[in-house]
């Protein structure tokens, strides 16, 4: 039963992990943001009222919240930062086919967490969990994305998997396999792609046989399992899609089903290996911390989540957690470069300021005084606190999503699930392209020395590069916004949000100065937004090309638009602010973000006059080559 001492204990774990720290590198490591964390989600989102709002939000107060973010500044910045470097220089080994080992305190760390209660923070008490709002587990999960992404995943890929088991499947399965994965005795991971398909999962060849007893024989071989295997836990669950013998072709005859490392008996333990083996560990360009494995099912032993031939839509529950979880660590890596450069910026002289010298005493100025090096660093700040927004939006309405399925709301509930199906691509694919650029910034902001392996800069971007390829490349997540999501349902989602917008917009337009100017220029580009969407199902009627043609600059164009309306929601709330009086340590504060918005509105939202431009131009420039005039030297 959830109670505040658990929190509390979860603290004192954390101070006295300070006390056995290990050694670690002398660099300068992830600092947790949590004054800018407490303004946006107290001051822009106030998430104290939305938590009053929900039918059982009086166990989690602004005091929970609190200490939940003290509890994981802690875990970050003692544990998991000085793991990064780690990490990424050791790697992981394949021992032999049901051993992997993780780098140096990977373990250590997690028995911390597991210790702690964490990995139970917002699943139901019934097994084992604290009942807690989704929104508080993801609030978490930011800043150990930020403090370590490749730890991350170990615990974050379970939450999906918890979460398909806890929708999908029977009893007897949430009986046996939760409490262990909700405590984090268990792992869980998920297993889709094979050899010849990735995103075309109507490929998939996996075989599952019926067994006698219920269970299924699984065999096959799929690839790109993150964390598949590993030496963190006794036991590894595994959702693997599979065909039954009399499955129908494509997507409409995959099925679902639970794969345990180790099979596991009726009182909970876990027994002989189960006919899962690890073939290879993918030598990878980032994310060194996080084993990427090659699993051969071989005869294992599997039950069936869900329905036969539903697994697809089954697996959307962990494919969408997954989505979202990869929408943050384009956040966290925006987050790292920006901690990184701001101070090498602040401390690195060269030349003078051509205004004239900032710092006379010394022997040149700062490059922080360099406009072209301010451009930098205000677009990886304005990705940030901007990212940081558009995740905790989009927590609250997973919050009031399971608000409404408890209190037997369909209506409500699908509302707030099809908000979020419509926003999900635009966080994954705008998120993850704007957070590799703020990464590529942070080497940048560092000149010849972000080249350099011992500076930490380059490995921030080589871990996020990933994060626009898996869980559906930026391609994917265009396609599924511009295809699915809109033209498909009729131009409705976009209508509905654009009308939010509006509503923003209007609320501050007749404000003065630079608040309503903003919201003036997000009144119009929203109208903007919802007309190029008119004109592009207008001519996708005659050819539907381009929808793949425009897609992906449509969905920059939704992302830099949500950014400047996120931006637009934090600068009122710091004019109120400052309005208000606010103690003299804190008008620098909230001036800041009145700065920051500046930029954004003047130098991050026009990027989508080349968007409109692009969207709209001919779809013959991409499509009237010959795939055999391509090259006339080479792949001929």
């Amino acid at each position: 039963c959830f109670n505040k001492s658990m929190l509390r204990s979860a603290l004192k774990a954390a101070n006295r992990a300070l006390v056995i720290r290990r050694p670690v590198l002398a660099f300068r490591d992830y600092h947790a943001p949590v004054r800018d964390m407490a303004f946006i989600l107290n001051d822009v989102h106030n998430f104290p009222a939305h938590y009053r709002s929900l039918q059982h939000g009086e166990k989690c107060d602004k005091e929970t919240l609190d200490m939940v973010i003290e509890a994981t500044k802690q875990l970050c910045e003692n544990e998991l930062a000085p793991l990064l470097a780690v990490a990424d220089s050791e790697g992981c080994t394949l021992v032999d086919s049901h051993t992997v080992k993780t780098p140096k305190g990977f373990k250590e760390a997690y028995q911390l967490y597991m210790e702690s209660g964490w990995q139970g923070l917002s699943f139901p008490q019934q097994y084992g969990g604290q009942g807690l709002p989704t929104s508080l587990s993801l609030i978490q999960s930011a800043m150990i994305a930020a403090a370590n992404y490749t730890w991350l995943m170990f615990p974050g890929l379970s939450k999906g998997a918890i979460s398909t088991i806890l929708l999908h499947g029977s009893d007897e399965l949430k009986g046996k396999y939760l409490p262990p994965l909700v405590s984090g005795k268990f792992t869980g991971t998920m297993c889709l792609t094979e050899p010849q398909c990735g995103s075309d999962l109507g490929q998939v060849i996996t075989k599952a046989v019926p067994n006698a007893d219920g269970s299924y024989c699984i065999s096959g071989t799929k690839i790109f399992i993150s964390c598949g295997e590993h030496d963190m836990t006794e036991n590894i669950i595994h959702c693997v899609l599979a065909r039954l013998p009399d499955a129908p072709v494509g997507t409409k005859g995959i099925s679902l089903f639970l794969v345990p490392k180790r099979l596991v008996d009726d009182s909970g333990q876990s027994g002989n290996f189960n006919g899962v083996n690890i073939s290879r560990i993918e030598n990878k360009m980032g994310c060194h911390g996080s084993p990427t494995c090659q699993i051969e099912f071989e005869d294992a032993k599997g039950w069936m989540i869900g329905q036969p031939n539903r697994g697809l839509n089954h697996m959307f529950t962990f494919i969408n957690t997954s989505r979202v979880g990869t929408a943050v660590q384009g956040v966290a890596a925006a987050e790292l470069a920006f901690q990184n450069s701001l101070w090498y910026c602040k401390e690195r002289r060269s030349m003078r300021s051509l205004s004239g010298p900032k710092e006379p005493e010394a022997i040149a100025d700062a490059i922080i005084h360099q406009p072209s090096v301010r451009t930098m660093l205000l677009t990886q700040k304005a990705v940030v606190e901007g990212g940081h927004s558009m995740v905790y939006e989009c927590a609250k309405i997973v919050d009031c999503m399971q608000d409404c399925e408890a209190a037997g709301d369909a209506e409500g509930a699908k509302a707030c699930d099809e908000r979020l199906a419509f926003l999900t691509p635009i966080l994954k694919g705008f998120l993850t392209e704007i957070g590799k650029e703020a990464a590529d910034l942070g080497i940048q902001a560092y000149g010849g020395h972000g080249y350099i392996k011992d500076n930490k800069a380059e490995q921030v971007f080589r871990d996020v590069r990933i994060a626009a390829l898996w869980e559906g490349t930026t391609q994917i997540q265009a396609l599924d916004l511009l295809g699915r999501k809109i033209m498909l349902q009729k131009l409705k989602p976009i209508a509905e949000h654009c009308s939010e917008v509006r509503s923003l917009c209007k609320e501050h337009m007749f404000s003065g100065g630079a608040l309503g100017a903003h919201a003036r220029s997000l009144l119009y580009h929203t109208l903007e937004w919802q007309m190029v969407t008119y004109l592009l199902a207008a001519k996708a009627a005659s050819n539907k090309e381009w929808i793949s043609s425009s897609s992906v600059d449509y969905l920059m164009y939704s992302g830099y638009l949500t950014l400047a309306a996120h931006w637009l929601k934090m600068e009122a709330a710091a004019a109120a602010k400052l309005r208000a009086g606010s103690a003299d340590e804190e008008l620098g504060f909230y001036q800041a973000k009145l700065h920051t918005s500046a930029f954004v509105f003047d130098r991050l939202l026009p990027r989508t006059r080349t968007h409109k431009a692009v969207m709209l131009s001919p779809v013959s420039s991409v499509m009237a080559m010959p795939p055999s005039d391509f090259s006339f030297d080479h792949a001929r």
